[in-house]
């Protein structure tokens, strides 16, 4: 199989952006015009999420035309209808016998801090979107201050003066004709790490701002005065695997990968954080569920510190590439 380096490149997918860098916000759409096997994981305590319940696997629904990663709060939950609305036009979704009906679920992060607090992702934003992905012929997605990316911050405990700008991140992993591969808006209240190396890429800075300091060792100091009261973090991602996985298998992989979090991001999953995982699986390769989660979490490792590696400095915040 020729190398993949972008979720754009699995048969069957396609993802596009819509960005307002002057608002600071925008939103990120991966489709599956034929329908993927879903599954979530929501692990954060103050999430903004669309069909959640949906991709349970108890539920009746089985495929998922759609996952759209959003700022604006749950004001961005706005951009899935238009995401809907665009599908619907194309045709793709449930066939309910008078028409379709797509399955959009979605996930927001908060980014009102950033640029302009009253602009948020539309429904036409979601619209323009999918009709960017579908027109798309495999070139990779875009990464940095992009999509849901564009108003992503980490490190925020230490009040904004301390914190940095991250942004949305992808990374693809294969094990022979297995391939998971791994979107992340990172907007985080914690510091991105390496995963592998255990080193801070980007998070709270020290009070000179020169240098990254430990969210971790900040909260721990602060002790029962942990500026934490607004709920203004969260990462959320999309896994696209090409695996064959029932809706029981994806939910299973969604909770494997949730691990990445907590190997790149510390502390994560706080009581304001919105942290969620969808997984889409296409059904093209046969493959053990334990491989496919064990394959997503090394991908959304490495997504999660691609978000904070290329983000570039933004909305008077620097960004990892701008620290020593």
């Amino acid at each position: 199989m020729a190398s993949i380096e972008s979720i754009t490149q699995i048969p069957g997918i396609f993802a596009a952006h819509t960005t307002n860098a002057e608002a600071g916000t925008g939103c990120t759409v991966i489709v599956c015009p034929k329908g993927a096997t879903g599954g979530v994981d929501v692990r954060g305590g103050a999430p903004a999420t669309r069909e959640t319940d949906l991709l349970r696997p108890e539920e009746t629904v089985q495929t998922l035309n759609a996952v759209v990663l959003s700022g604006g709060s749950a004001y961005g939950l706005a951009a899935s209808c238009g995401v809907a609305e665009e599908l619907e036009r194309n045709g793709i979704g449930l066939d309910v016998g008078v028409g379709v009906v797509p399955i959009v679920s979605g996930a927001c992060v908060f980014d009102l801090t950033c640029g302009d607090p009253h602009v948020r992702p539309t429904a036409e934003d979601g619209a323009h979107a999918t009709r960017l992905a579908l027109a798309g012929n495999g070139e990779p997605l875009a990464r940095g201050n992009v999509g849901a990316g564009t108003g992503c911050t980490v490190g925020k405990v230490g009040g904004p003066a301390r914190a940095m700008k991250s942004g949305l991140g992808e990374d693809v992993e294969s094990a022979g004709a297995l391939v998971c591969g791994a979107v992340a808006a990172v907007n985080a209240c914690g510091d991105v790490v390496d995963s592998a190396t255990g080193a801070a890429i980007a998070g709270l800075r020290t009070k000179d701002g020169e240098a990254l300091a430990s969210t971790e060792g900040e909260v721990l100091s602060l002790a029962a005065q942990m500026p934490l009261e607004r709920r203004t973090n969260t990462t959320i991602s999309c896994v696209v695997t090409n695996a064959r996985l029932t809706k029981p298998q994806a939910t299973k992989v969604a909770q494997m990968a949730a691990d990445a979090y907590a190997h790149a991001i510390r502390p994560t999953h706080t009581t304001n954080d919105g942290d969620t995982i969808f997984v889409m699986a296409t059904g093209e390769v046969e493959a053990q569920v334990d491989v496919v989660g064990v394959l997503a979490t090394r991908a959304l490792e490495r997504a999660i510190a691609d978000g904070a590696r290329s983000a570039t400095a933004a909305y008077g915040l620097p960004a990892a590439r701008d620290l020593a």
